[in-house]
């Protein structure tokens, strides 16, 4: 087999100056089999200590992660068939899939060290949360995750601390910063002291620089030489700040929760004790940009802050925690507890108030304004976030059950068209809702249902979802909230006054997302 063109001597060049780690993964292509060829032919195969990945195909242009039990194993295996007979030092999950539940994943994992497939296994691009779970179920030996001068998180959202406390080493992929920041930090840096700031950071810290020529590979081992003075290690990056000194008045609020968890009404009840509110949503940019603009109203003298975007990241509220130490102020968070149900509906209501009615698909995918989420971009913020804790540095979190206001309005009565057949209306005044579920818009079910119910005198209207499976794309499919609510906003209903008439436990949930009674029929 042939290696690429300059592939055996920056191996070799790396064998040379001592490096033993090499990393690869199965979504590489032929990499594996390229990395065993040229160690065996450059004499580094006894030494060199493998790690590579598993649980991610590549489809096109997009990184597809999959993570179940068997496609773990298939991939394992044929790394080792690849590396031919060089063994696995570590196996690494390259990354978690959402569609599969992660203890799934990592009791696979846990497998492969059982079975004599690889030495030791560990987990790749996650954060503190799904560390901690992993370290439940799974000898976890290492963590591999972006850590460079322009990219803390692995820093500020407590991945390293928990590798120091544990012993685990960090393996620092992307160290100058990844392909699109990488000539930034070498014009402003130089590569050898960006990976000496690394290497300073903490002996767990291993970076894995990428080198695809023999001055790379040379320039990265040199760096191991280098020792920074500490003005030198803060200059380049300051994720690591002197001990908090706190001070007694005034302090710095974090309004946290889910997309559609009520935020913006408890930021406002803070507002009207005089504090000031910063707010990304309305001052566009980013979180990163917002943490500037908190800094500069403390510098300014303001000592009472409150800030309510969705800060899902332990990394991103590592910020404001730091801007309030800088100013002697306590920081704190105050977590609205809401319910996922709960924020859906908060949402929906959202729509409602910014379209009059609820919007389509395409509607939901071009808006760019911010809180206007489709139910998958919600969901995917619920996945990814990091509850707070008081180990990031809040002075205190604060937990505040969720609770709605009273509605205004009559009763209405929903009825799923599944279970239109069972039911007889008590009272056929009273506004009905019959909606349904089909793929593609057929509503011979549905009308069939409205016409049973107007039989028997009932004031009936009808409302359907024509979206395909899948991950919802609307806010109309059951048990999604949006049929009734836009039903009740437009007749004047109070939904928690209402009865919703079902067949499954699907109906059962919207019937507990909106507060109404519900009837299995």
């Amino acid at each position: 087999m042939r290696l690429p063109h300059g592939a055996f001597d920056v191996v070799a060049a790396a064998v040379d100056a001592g490096i033993t780690v090499f990393d690869t993964a199965r979504a590489y292509g032929d990499n594996e089999r390229f990395l065993a060829e040229a160690l065996r032919r450059c004499g580094g195969g006894e030494c060199a200590r493998v790690v590579t990945k598993g649980g991610m195909t590549r489809v096109g242009e997009t990184w597809v992660p999959d993570g179940r039990a068997k496609s773990l194993r298939v991939d394992c295996e044929a790394s080792l068939e690849a590396l031919d007979g060089l063994p696995i030092d570590l196996y690494l999950i390259h990354a978690p899939d959402p569609r599969t539940p992660w203890a799934t994943s990592l009791r696979a994992l846990a497998r492969l060290v059982e079975d004599g497939l690889v030495r030791r296994v560990g987990v790749a691009n996650v954060d503190r949360r799904r560390l901690d779970e992993a370290l439940e179920l799974a000898p976890v030996a290492a963590v591999q995750v972006a850590l460079s001068p322009v990219d803390e998180r692995a820093l500020r959202g407590g991945v390293v601390e928990r590798c120091e406390e544990r012993g685990i080493a960090v393996l620092a992929h992307s160290p100058l910063g990844g392909p699109r920041r990488s000539a930034r930090v070498i014009r402003e840096l130089g590569a050898e002291r960006a990976l000496a700031w690394l290497l300073a950071l903490s002996p767990v810290v291993i970076p894995i620089p990428g080198a695809r020529r023999v001055e790379t590979v040379r320039s990265a081992a040199h760096a191991v030489t280098l020792t920074l003075t500490e003005d030198e290690r803060a200059a380049i990056g300051g994720a690591r700040s002197s001990p908090r000194v706190r001070a007694t008045a005034g302090d710095v609020v974090v309004v946290m929760g889910v997309p559609g968890a009520g935020k913006t009404r408890l930021a406002e009840s803070f507002v009207e004790r005089g504090y000031e509110r910063l707010n990304r949503d309305e001052r566009a940019g980013s979180l990163r940009e917002l943490a500037g603009a908190l800094d500069d109203a403390l510098s300014s003298g303001a000592r009472s802050v409150v800030l309510d975007n969705t800060y899902l990241t332990r990394a991103s509220r590592s910020y404001v925690v730091e801007a309030a130490d800088r100013y002697a102020l306590r920081a704190r968070c105050v977590w609205i507890d809401t319910p996922l149900a709960q924020a859906q509906v908060n949402l929906v209501e959202r729509l409602l108030d910014r379209f009059g009615e609820l919007p389509m698909p395409e509607q939901l995918r071009s808006t760019r304004e911010p809180g206007l989420l489709s139910p998958t971009s919600q969901m995917r913020a619920v996945r990814e976030l990091e509850p707070p804790s008081d180990d990031e540095g809040f002075a205190a979190v604060e937990r505040v059950a969720f609770e709605r206001a009273a509605g205004s309005g009559g009763a209405a009565v929903f009825v799923a068209a599944a279970a239109a057949a069972g039911y007889t209306p008590d009272d056929p005044a009273v506004p009905h809702l019959v909606f349904d579920w089909h793929p593609g818009g057929d509503r011979s079910a549905l009308d069939a249902a409205v016409d049973a119910l107007r039989a028997s005198g009932a004031r009936v209207e009808s409302a359907l979802c024509p979206h395909g499976a899948g991950p919802p794309v609307c806010w109309c499919r059951p048990p999604l909230p949006g049929l009734p609510l836009a039903f009740a906003r437009a007749h004047s209903v109070d939904p928690a006054r209402s009865v919703v008439v079902g067949a499954g436990t699907a109906h059962r949930t919207l019937a507990a997302a909106l507060g109404a009674r519900f009837v299995p029929v």
